[in-house]
């Protein structure tokens, strides 16, 4: 099979990766490349060609010519193809994590996990008849029956982010093109090569030529997306100045938008909670995947006298927490994806002393033997940090943990929802009642009940509220469908067989 890289001829080594349109690889012929580089160890290891406009087009073009069948495909045929693809991705999932290690940097087990998420996403498309099913109201007037369907829109488009090069690609276009779209992804410039085994197990699956298509790049590409006559809707997951940038700019040029963006997820932690329980969780969640995920738990609540002891815990068990390259099976945390995003997190904790934060942990010292160059740093906690520090303000997007404490319930949740974000949170308690109180009063899209990271299974819609989310629906399960479908109600009225014109004998009785 040909696939989405090459090796550049000038020196033998560089891995090069390409565009995929039309159902196969395809050079970039810009001349603009961008490096990518082992977080482990700074090497630049790969160029990835960068879209112009016209590869862009050409893109949009094959999609567009896809759908003329692809739209009208039965479902069977839909289904079939998927549940190839699944089974594809089943075996070939240990060579997608190693893709997306060699250029994200998180451990290997986390990258099959990323994977296997992708997965639940697979599995709802393959059944997406059962999500497609219309309805009917018969009799609503004398032989007047009202349908209602959903049918495809089009060529939609996917811009997703470097932090799971799998799995959020994978939250959409299995239910895009389940519904009959054709999909233009634009991922990540950082780690690329994901996408494009992805677009190779879907070929192999038997997907026609043109229905899915990868074009690689940067603003020039998102841009031509963005304006693209041709593209009727637009996914996007990432930060949430682009976010906005997104949903206004597709918005005002007709499309349908869903444009997830940035977090600072809190976790509040109650008197009566199991503080162990409370602790794994929140070394897991805000340290999993080197905290490079809008899930992470960033900032932990603790109400009452119980945050001396939650912050011990916290720090005895981020203490042994072993980082490494991803690809050692002894490692825990991986690298940050670059070196200028290690200093931008690293900037968090060594200013965040001066703004009246104490400095539990502070991992920007941190070196790996053997992997000098690496974009490491180490885990950092941060304890009575101030509501008005950079810390607390911002999205890190990296290993750092803030605590603040607060004296009541009230207190607790007023704090949470000031947050400009509404992505995620949790509630750590034994008391039925307070949770109940704190699922229903927090301004959040998604919620946990001694659950860390509240990410919803495939066959709910995953989603934040204010600044974390900008457009109406969610992404993946019902909402997903009805993103990637628009509704047409159809009215019928058919004479009855006995009122057939005179001469005409349809063996009906004319006295029905």
């Amino acid at each position: 099979m040909t696939t989405g890289t090459t090796t550049d001829t000038t020196s033998g080594t560089t891995k090069i990766v390409n565009h995929w349109i039309g159902g196969k690889a395809v050079e970039g012929t810009s001349g603009s490349y961008g490096p990518v580089t082992d977080p482990a160890t700074g090497a630049v290891t790969t160029k990835v060609a960068f879209a112009s406009v016209d590869e862009v087009d050409a893109a949009v073009a094959a999609a567009k010519g896809a759908y003329a069948t692809w739209g009208t495909a039965s479902l069977a045929k839909r289904s079939t193809i998927l549940f190839r693809f699944r089974a594809l991705l089943d075996a070939h999932r240990d060579e997608i994590a190693e893709l997306i290690t060699a250029e994200h940097g998180k451990v290997h087990s986390d990258a099959l996990g990323e994977v296997a998420r992708g997965l639940e996403i697979v599995d709802l498309a393959c059944g997406i008849t059962v999500q497609l099913k219309g309805e009917l109201s018969t009799e609503v007037a004398s032989r007047v029956d009202v349908a209602s369907i959903r049918q495809p829109l089009g060529v939609v488009a996917g811009i997703t982010p470097f932090n799971f090069p799998a799995m959020v690609p994978m939250w959409m276009f299995p239910l895009a093109i389940a519904c009959g779209n054709t999909f233009v992804l634009k991922p990540s410039e950082k780690d690329p090569s994901a996408s494009l085994k992805l677009a190779e197990l879907l070929a192999e699956a038997g997907l026609p030529d043109g229905v899915f298509n990868v074009v690689n790049g940067d603003k020039v590409a998102v841009d031509r997306l963005l304006e693209h006559p041709d593209v009727k809707a637009v996914s996007f997951v990432g930060s949430t100045p682009i976010a906005r940038h997104i949903h206004t700019t597709a918005s005002a040029n007709g499309k349908r938008v869903q444009a997830l963006g940035g977090a600072k997820n809190h976790m509040l932690v109650l008197p009566d909670a199991d503080l162990d329980a409370a602790a794994d969780a929140a070394v897991s969640a805000a340290y999993g995947s080197a905290g490079e995920r809008c899930m992470a738990i960033s900032a932990v609540v603790a109400v009452g006298a119980v945050g001396d002891e939650l912050v011990g815990k916290i720090r005895e068990r981020a203490a042994k927490i072993k980082i490494g390259p991803g690809n050692d099976p002894a490692s825990e945390m991986g690298p940050l994806i670059t070196a200028a995003h290690r200093d931008k997190v690293a900037s968090y904790v060594t200013g965040a002393a001066a703004q009246g934060s104490e400095v539990v942990l502070d991992g920007t010292g941190l070196t790996v033997e053997g992997h000098e160059d690496g974009h490491w740093i180490g885990l950092s906690l941060l304890d009575r940090v101030p509501v008005d520090s950079d810390a607390y303000r911002d999205e890190i997007f990296g290993p750092v943990l803030c605590v603040l404490r607060v004296d009541t319930y009230d207190e607790g949740v007023a704090l949470i929802n000031a947050s400009p974000f509404g992505n995620g949170t949790a509630i750590f308690t034994r008391d039925g009642g307070a949770a109940r109180r704190f699922q229903l009063e927090i301004e959040a899209g998604m919620v946990g009940v001694n659950v860390p990271i509240p990410v919803p299974v495939g066959y709910h819609s995953f989603g934040g509220w204010k600044d974390s989310l900008f457009g109406d629906h969610h992404i993946y399960g019902n909402d997903g469908t009805h993103f990637y479908t628009r509704g047409k109600v159809v009215t019928t009225r058919w004479p009855d067989p006995s009122e057939a014109p005179a001469g005409v004998d349809l063996g009906f009785p004319r006295n029905h």
